[in-house]
């Protein structure tokens, strides 16, 4: 194992931390469109390409979906592609997300999770990625600013792979990571470099010697086939992912797993999250241990493929599994508590299953409020779906 070098520290928002890894990596285009709170994203780098100090180009568009839909043909010709967006530009590319899977290239786009309208609202929750989940993309959460620009860096290694050739999302919460400046240890860049590697696409339209078509009209005959071979290649990231985490740590020192998990060996009751509310909830769960409560929090670093084994595992002989959704789909559930049922069944006691919707459109959730979360659960006083911080 090659052991990494040591770097000084950098006190640095998520946005600039992303736009970092993006410089160090150097992909062959950028598209995007601003929008609050990811725009900081595509300033800096914008920056770093006014300065000579990296080699993209960078196209300003006049929309999100323009961006997208630029974004799908430069990789489509075999260049290495990169876009960031927020909230309603997400859901302005929404047309194009699943165009953009079904062909096969692999996008990396920075997510800078926002509330989606209306009412209009600029703040943190995964109304937006969560409209996009079931489009084709991979999806990686970020627990904090070193994550962010961790899991900018893994992205294209995942995506790129010859069994994967998808998309992928790379999601850091708005201004809870975006904005906020915390400590963060980068990687050198050429070891930046030789870990991400050249882009080597599979089928580049531009490839004259073998010609290709690109998004023709499928018929019945082969729709239904050729979302199979998406899911085949959603599988296979499980693997492919396992495999970039292990080498990541390698030249980092950083530990990556399907799904992290804090304090969950010994508990009785866990809870389930994603991005940086898990580490609001690590905090939790320090508190109540130290009242003598048995309770545990995971976060689902890789949302797409869903890992529904790690899940499944990590839920055997629970008594109880909390669901923390940080987006409402409105006449059902959270939409992440389906999944964990689905996946809690692959085991053959079920634990009592508890979904808590909370935090939309930014509303604060403290310690003291996923602690009461825990004890709302032992006592009894919580039912399957519950809204944490409204009055019902």
């Amino acid at each position: 194992m090659t052991m990494p070098k040591k770097h000084s520290d950098l006190a640095i928002n998520g946005d600039n931390a992303v736009a970092l890894a993006w410089k160090q990596i150097d992909p062959d285009v950028c598209a995007a469109y601003p929008i609050t709170p990811q725009t900081i994203i595509v300033e800096k780098f914008a920056e770093y390409i006014a300065d000579g100090e990296v080699t993209t180009e960078f196209v300003c568009v006049e929309s999100e979906h323009s961006a997208l839909t630029l974004c799908t043909t430069s990789c489509s010709a075999g260049a290495r592609t990169f876009t960031a967006t927020a909230s309603q530009g997400l859901a302005y590319m929404w047309e194009m997300l699943p165009i953009t899977s079904s062909m096969r290239v692999p996008v990396i786009m920075a997510v800078a999770n926002r509330a989606v309208s209306g009412p209009i609202n600029i703040n943190n929750d995964h109304g937006d990625v969560m409209s996009a989940r079931d489009c084709g993309w991979l999806t990686l959460f970020s627990e904090n600013v070193q994550q962010a620009y961790d899991m900018s860096i893994i992205a294209p290694r995942i995506a790129e792979h010859p069994d994967v050739q998808l998309p992928c999302l790379v999601n850091l919460d708005g201004f809870i990571l975006t904005h906020a400046i915390e400590r963060m240890t980068p990687i050198d860049t050429q070891i930046v470099k030789k870990f991400v590697g050249e882009f080597k696409p599979m089928h580049p339209l531009l490839d004259v010697k073998h010609p290709v078509s690109h998004n023709l009209m499928d018929g019945p005959l082969f729709y239904f086939p050729h979302k199979y071979q998406m899911v085949q290649a959603m599988n296979n990231a499980l693997k492919v992912a396992k495999d970039v985490f292990k080498e990541f740590a390698e030249i980092s020192g950083r530990e990556y797993h399907l799904v992290e998990e804090y304090m969950c060996e010994d508990a009785e009751s866990i809870a389930i999250v994603l991005g940086s509310s898990f580490g609001t909830m690590k905090e939790a769960v320090d508190q109540l241990r130290r009242e003598g409560m048995k309770v545990g929090v995971a976060m689902p670093r890789v949302f797409r493929p869903w890992p529904i084994e790690d899940l499944a595992k990590l839920m055997k002989g629970k008594k109880s599994v909390i669901v923390m959704d940080r987006h409402l789909s409105v006449g059902a559930y959270g939409p992440m508590f389906p999944e964990v049922c689905a996946a809690a069944l692959e085991n053959k006691d079920v634990p009592k299953m508890y979904n808590f919707i909370y935090g939309l459109g930014g509303a604060d959730t403290m310690v003291s409020d996923f602690m009461s979360v825990f004890k709302d659960v032992k006592d009894g006083r919580a039912t399957r779906i519950n809204y944490l911080g409204v009055k019902q």
